[in-house]
């Protein structure tokens, strides 16, 4: 089957949000990535909760006028990965944390959206790594389940700084937490030289993917020195019977270089490149 596309919404940060829905959808994306991001998106979770039905209301009726779908809701509780981690040493921040993805859930839901993805959690200084584990495991367990009771697929993004910083990481949390899935980007693993092949076996554990160009030292890169096979990870994807989205995900933040590169030709280029070999796969 030919590719399903999204394109993040956060890609474009310097347009308001009605222009980026006129530029997705001019670009010929079916599906939307919302950044659900505190502090840093268009739309901040703490804006949606105070009214998650008059939210959803007014996103659903923009995406509808432009032909697009909601593909999924990326959850960020802060700027940082720390304060409102999954697995905070801090039991009233987990509790805080949970109510944040309670609320994400529900607004998924208001606006039609089966997939839903967050950040794993990070390790704390002064916590024992595989104590920090054991809660992520834990936590994220719970998500799984409340996901799962409202028909939502829930899927969390291995990242650079992240608990789960390496394919084997990756992996194993997957594995310990039944029902789990990735929210795969390659990009965070090649930024640190790891080759295609360690990385494609998480293939068989994704339900959405970010798709973007990077290099070993630098997690967003041009086409032209991009090293990720994608034509590859197509053909993988069609192997395991993938069927999520790929979403065209290129960000532009002063973090990891991510502002050193021209976010709509290397969307145009990186979106022909995935239409083109998906088609002919």
């Amino acid at each position: 089957m030919p590719v399903r596309l999204a394109c993040a919404d956060f890609a474009f940060p310097l347009l308001d949000h009605d222009k980026v829905l006129d530029l997705i959808a001019l670009l010929n994306f079916p599906g939307v990535d919302l950044g659900l991001f505190e502090g840093r998106s268009h739309i901040w979770p703490s804006q949606v909760f105070r009214d998650i039905p008059g939210a959803a209301r007014e996103l659903t009726s923009k995406l509808e006028d432009r032909g697009l779908v909601l593909a999924d809701v990326f959850l960020q509780t802060a700027p940082e990965f720390f304060s409102l981690a999954p697995n905070h040493p801090d039991p009233e921040r987990r509790r805080e944390a949970r109510t944040w993805f309670r609320q994400t859930i529900e607004f998924a839901l208001e606006c039609g959206c089966r997939h839903v993805s967050a950040v794993p959690g990070v390790c704390f200084e002064g916590v024992p790594e595989q104590e920090s584990l054991s809660l992520c495991s834990d936590e994220l367990a719970w998500r799984v389940d409340e996901a799962q009771k409202s028909g939502i697929i829930f899927g969390v993004e291995a990242h650079v700084g992240s608990i789960v910083p390496t394919p084997e990481s990756a992996t194993e949390l997957v594995r310990r937490v039944p029902g789990l899935t990735l929210t795969l980007d390659y990009t965070h693993f090649t930024r640190s030289g790891v080759p295609d092949s360690e990385i494609e076996p998480l293939i068989a554990f994704a339900s959405h993917f970010h798709a973007r160009c990077a290099r070993p030292g630098r997690l967003q890169t041009s086409f032209k020195e991009n090293v990720i096979d994608y034509a590859r990870v197509l053909d993988g994807m069609s192997r395991v019977g993938y069927s999520g989205y790929v979403g065209v995900e290129y960000v532009w933040i002063d973090w990891e270089h991510c502002n050193e590169v021209d976010n709509l030709s290397e969307t145009i280029l990186l979106r022909d490149f995935l239409l083109n070999h998906g088609t002919r796969s």
